[in-house]
């Protein structure tokens, strides 16, 4: 009896790391350096479908975690590969590494590299869509507004003769707007020289609101920017709720496309945004556009 339960739970074990393999997809190129910047060396790894004719459509992956850790390597959005998608997951500057705007700076490399390389890697250059969670979320956000500001470009990687624009942008939780972050309920003092945004801008933001403002996505926000699909939990205590209400308010404002999803009794980054009810939104929003 013994022998018996010890191989029905080997067989269960056996199950649930085959299970776990195949929620963890393995990218087809790791590790490609996509730009240099003040000697770090910015790296990308790229997730291709299989079975799909070139080129095509790509989601690149901006991870989270305050601008002070994370990795390409949590790539959530390489489910999406079965879909059709490529997905490029990137790493930026962390802020003990550069300042703002260096992370978006890097992002904005990571763009034009995929249209510099598309030939190579069959992607479609014409249909490149951004989505990050929390700290990703906003510079994703910033992608989607700032195709049209200068002074957010950079010259990293080059490829200056490439657009940097997105198609589209899923915004997950990510702050929109700094100046207003600390008006609202949060377990993070968001005004204090010590906060996450703090560490971005380099001082506190009640001491520095033209630096906050520059780093504020909803500034931007104007009439021809990409369409937005944005997710935030109702009961988030990191990023405030209301962050995601103001911008979507400004892109409706702007004419932009806005399509808000409020994840009902969410946290910040909570089991519910890993359950296909709602990471499946994603690429039907893409899909969409």
């Amino acid at each position: 009896m013994k022998i018996k339960k010890k191989l029905l739970l080997l067989v269960f074990l056996m199950m649930s790391g085959r299970q776990v393999c195949a929620q963890s997809p393995t990218p087809d190129f790791v590790d490609v350096e996509y730009a240099r910047a003040s000697g770090v060396s910015l790296k990308l790894d790229i997730y291709l479908p299989k079975n799909v004719a070139k080129p095509y459509p790509v989601v690149v992956w901006i991870h989270g975690d305050r601008w002070l850790g994370g990795s390409k390597e949590e790539a959530t959005a390489a489910f999406m590969t079965p879909t059709g998608y490529a997905v490029v997951s990137i790493n930026y500057r962390l802020s003990h590494q550069a300042l703002f705007p260096a992370q978006i700076y890097d992002c904005k490399a990571a763009i034009r590299w995929i249209r510099a390389n598309a030939a190579k890697y069959g992607f479609k250059a014409q249909q490149i869509g951004a989505w990050g969670s929390s700290a990703g979320g906003h510079l994703a956000a910033l992608l989607g507004v700032t195709s049209d500001v200068d002074s957010l470009e950079g010259r990293v990687g080059g490829n200056l003769q490439f657009s940097s624009r997105v198609q589209a942008v899923c915004d997950w939780f990510g702050p929109t707007n700094f100046l207003t972050l600390g008006n609202y309920p949060s377990d993070i003092d968001h005004n204090s020289p010590t906060s996450p945004e703090a560490l971005l801008i380099g001082g506190a933001i009640p001491a520095n609101p033209a630096k906050a403002r520059a780093a504020s996505p909803i500034i931007y926000v104007s009439k021809g920017d990409a369409p937005f699909l944005i997710m935030h939990g109702t009961l988030d205590m990191s990023i405030p709720f209301q962050q995601s209400v103001e911008m979507d308010s400004a892109l409706r404002a702007a004419g932009v496309v806005s399509i808000f999803k409020p994840v009902i009794g969410a946290g910040h980054g909570a089991d519910r945004f890993s359950v296909d009810s709602t990471r499946q939104t994603v690429p039907h929003f893409l899909t969409g556009i």
